[in-house]
């Protein structure tokens, strides 16, 4: 996509710091990271979001992902990790480029990533148990 700057990162057309790159994906440091050592695991194919993903190549995305992890924790030192992935304007996307993002955690780093939890009923629970069980 013309617009889309990761498929301008992926073509050339943006540098970026790349950690990582194989036919179907390229590893870059965030540019702006939410810590030090953020990484964003970005397929080459553009798709808008984890909806229009292929699930195979999504399955080989995580593969990476926690091969890519492991290392970063040998060389950064840290003990603790993030994996996010945001779908959508209210989920927190802001590129709409399918990419998944290892970030780096510390003690007392400052960094939020939480929500508050519901209270829900065991009958609320079966009901929305029903409502997604899938047969695949």
């Amino acid at each position: 996509m013309s617009d889309c700057i990761f498929c301008k990162i992926i073509n050339g057309d943006i540098p970026s710091a790349t950690i990582y790159e194989n036919e179907e994906f390229k590893v870059i440091l965030d540019r702006f990271p939410a810590n030090e050592g953020h990484v964003l695991i970005v397929p080459k194919q553009h798709y808008s979001n984890i909806f229009d993903i292929e699930p195979a190549l999504a399955g080989r995305l995580f593969v990476l992902a926690t091969k890519i992890a492991r290392e970063m924790k040998n060389v950064l030192g840290f003990e603790h990790l993030n994996v996010m992935q945001n779908n959508g304007t209210v989920a927190g996307q802001t590129v709409f480029h399918f990419h998944l993002h290892l970030i780096p955690r510390y003690e007392n780093d400052g960094i939020n990533i939480s929500y508050t939890p519901m209270d829900l009923t065991d009958a609320q629970i079966e009901a929305m148990r029903k409502k997604l069980e899938i047969n695949l």
